[in-house]
């Protein structure tokens, strides 16, 4: 048994180690803030303004925690849209729809953008309002960049957010948000409100924090100077006829060419009349079906994710009398592993079908991939990768 003035000892010791551990972190962490200054400085930021920001801060090691954060699987998106797009939420936003109904009516004359896109992103990011997050922008900000979480653009972030403070637009108590410095309550980025954000109510602030005037038109704004097309729905759900020929529907169209091949909306009804879109099946040949418009595109300028597109579209859809979801996703059948979803990806780029990031994850540049591979393998070409096409992968292609 080990002595009560060893014991002591050792555990004096490992406090001390640890200690100087600490003061090492935070000697590093200031060495990154002085090295900061200049560039803060040179953005229009006064030494008043960045020391009573960033005086006496610390990296928050709950900010830094989730950078490292990994799952073993994608999260299919029906877990997505169905957590997004609840009737507590739908019954939110209608009530936030009635009350600001002037506002926003203005809002959607003065930018061409449909309500249903701006009201859908502000239930999305913070339930409308009901929560912006616990987190000081700035230290959240000072943190990612302290440990060049994607190099440099936390950095450059986090001297944009004090070029905020410095203009008055919002104090740093009240300068609340995500654990990834996004803001207000539609959750802009520091340089997204630097080049959006608008005054609408006129009070000298262009305020994302405290007025929801301004905070909508600022979010109604990025999608116009992001291309939204007034007066085109971001898509619809359909239907295909029995025995559909997918190869005579891939590509961009007119609406008024998928109703030629005899494609309804899913109660039956007529497409809509104008823009062009294509067919979207977020969990392949088997789940539900859309026809996306370029605004759908637009809206995943806010968010690259085609689960978070989806969500906002039917979020705002929802709040206008919109039913959700009508056919039923393939819940029950297998689904591939974050590991497989990267396997996929490094498969496809080896025969020349896609050349971006192997994160397991498919989006457009993805699906485009696999609805190659998929016409070359005589496999129907739904763009969804699945347990099969994993397979059919491995095996390489075979002609029709």
């Amino acid at each position: 048994m080990m002595s009560a003035r060893p014991l002591f000892r050792f555990v004096a010791v490992a406090l001390m180690v640890m200690m100087a551990g600490v003061a090492e972190a935070r000697a590093d962490f200031h060495r990154f803030l002085f090295e900061l200054w200049p560039d803060a400085q040179a953005a229009g930021v006064s030494r008043d303004t960045f020391d009573k920001a960033l005086h006496g801060m610390t990296p928050d090691p709950s900010v830094i925690a989730h950078t490292k954060k990994q799952s073993e699987f994608v999260r299919p998106i029906w877990a997505y849209v169905d957590g997004a797009v609840t009737g507590n939420r739908a019954g939110r936003g209608r009530g936030k729809a009635q009350e600001w109904s002037d506002t926003i009516a203005g809002i959607e004359r003065t930018y061409g953008v449909d309500r249903r896109a701006f009201l859908g992103i502000w239930g999305m990011e913070t339930s409308f309002g009901s929560f912006f997050g616990g987190n000081s922008v700035i230290r959240a900000l000072a943190s990612l960049a302290y440990v060049k979480y994607r190099g440099e653009f936390f950095r450059d972030e986090l001297i944009i957010a004090l070029r905020i403070l410095q203009d008055g637009h919002v104090d740093k108590a009240s300068m609340r948000g995500s654990w990834a410095g996004a803001m207000g309550h539609t959750q802009f980025m520091p340089s997204s409100f630097m080049k959006w954000a608008v005054d609408y109510d006129r009070d000298g602030h262009k305020d994302i924090w405290d007025s929801i005037p301004d905070a909508l038109a600022s979010t109604a704004n990025y999608l116009k100077q992001h291309g939204w097309q007034t007066g085109v729905p971001w898509g619809v759900e359909v239907s295909l006829p029995q025995g559909f020929a997918l190869e005579s529907a891939l590509g961009m169209k007119p609406f008024s060419a998928f109703s030629r091949l005899g494609i309804r909306t899913v109660d039956g009804g007529a497409l809509p009349m104008r823009g062009d879109a294509k067919l979207f099946m977020p969990a392949g040949i088997k789940g539900p079906k859309f026809l996306v418009t370029e605004n759908f595109k637009v809206i995943k300028a806010y968010n690259s994710s085609d689960a978070y597109a989806l969500g906002v579209g039917l979020l705002g859809d929802a709040i206008y009398g919109g039913e959700g979801v009508q056919a039923a996703w393939p819940k029950k059948d297998k689904r591939i592993s974050l590991a497989e979803g990267i396997q996929i990806q490094k498969l496809l780029n080896k025969r020349g079908l896609y050349n971006g990031k192997y994160d397991g994850r498919f989006g457009e540049l993805s699906r485009e991939g696999i609805t190659k591979f998929q016409l070359s393998a005589g496999m129907v070409p739904d763009g969804y990768a699945s347990p099969a096409l994993l397979d059919r992968l491995k095996r390489g292609s075979a002609p029709r």
